[in-house]
C-alpha cells in the first residue's frame, strides 16, 4: 500500500517567502520549504496495481499552463480546535478544473469519489494543543498576505510517509501541462 496525492509544487522562491510567516505560534510544527504544495486531490492508501492505474489516468489529464497566486491565511480544525495553519490560494478557475480532472482520473482508476470540498491552500504548520487566541492572532496578522503569482506548468503524483516529525513527500511522477 502506498499513500498518494496529486499536487502542484510551490516554487522555491515563493516557499522562501512563506517561511518568513513561520513564527509566533507556540505548538506549531512548521513545514519545510520542500513540503509546500497545493493539493489537487488526496487519494489515500492504495495498492500498487491501483497506483499504476491512477498514474495512467493522471498522465491523460490535460490543461493549459496557468498562473496561481497565494493570498490570505487561515486555520483548519475539528470541534473548535485548530490543527493546522495555512496560506490560501486566490480564486482560480483553471486550478479548480485541474483538480476536477484529477478527481475524474481517480474515479476512472476505480477510486471512491472524494467527499471533501476543494479548498486550495498551502499548509505552513500542523498544531499541537494550540491556544485558540494565539491561532486567531496569527491568522489576523497574516490574513493580508499576498504573494506574487507563479506559473503552473506541471503537477505531480506524490507519496506521503507519516513520521514522528510529520509527513515526508516524494515526487513519484510528474505530468506536464500546456
Amino acid at each position: 500500500m502506498i499513500r498518494l496525492f496529486a499536487a502542484v509544487a510551490v516554487p522555491e522562491h515563493i516557499g522562501q517567502q512563506l517561511t518568513r510567516l513561520q513564527k509566533g505560534l507556540p505548538g506549531a510544527r512548521w513545514r519545510p520549504v520542500e513540503a509546500f504544495h497545493v493539493t489537487l486531490r488526496f487519494f489515500g492508501e492504495i495498492d500498487e496495481r491501483r497506483a499504476d492505474d491512477l498514474d495512467a489516468e493522471l498522465s491523460r489529464v490535460t490543461s493549459p499552463a496557468f498562473e496561481v497566486a497565494l493570498n490570505g491565511a487561515g486555520d483548519f480544525g475539528d470541534g473548535g480546535v485548530s490543527n493546522a495553519v495555512w496560506v490560501g490560494v486566490e480564486e482560480n478557475e483553471r486550478l479548480k478544473v485541474l483538480a476536477g480532472r484529477c478527481e475524474a482520473a481517480a474515479r476512472r482508476a476505480g477510486l471512491e469519489p472524494s467527499n471533501r470540498t476543494y479548498r486550495p491552500h498551502v499548509t505552513l504548520a500542523y498544531l499541537t494543543r494550540p491556544e485558540p487566541s494565539r491561532v486567531g492572532a496569527w491568522v489576523r496578522n497574516h490574513n493580508l498576505t499576498r504573494m506574487e503569482a507563479f506559473r503552473v506548468d506541471r503537477f505531480g503524483l506524490y507519496s506521503s510517509r507519516l513520521g514522528h516529525g510529520g509527513s515526508t513527500y516524494t515526487l513519484e511522477r510528474e505530468y506536464p501541462l500546456g
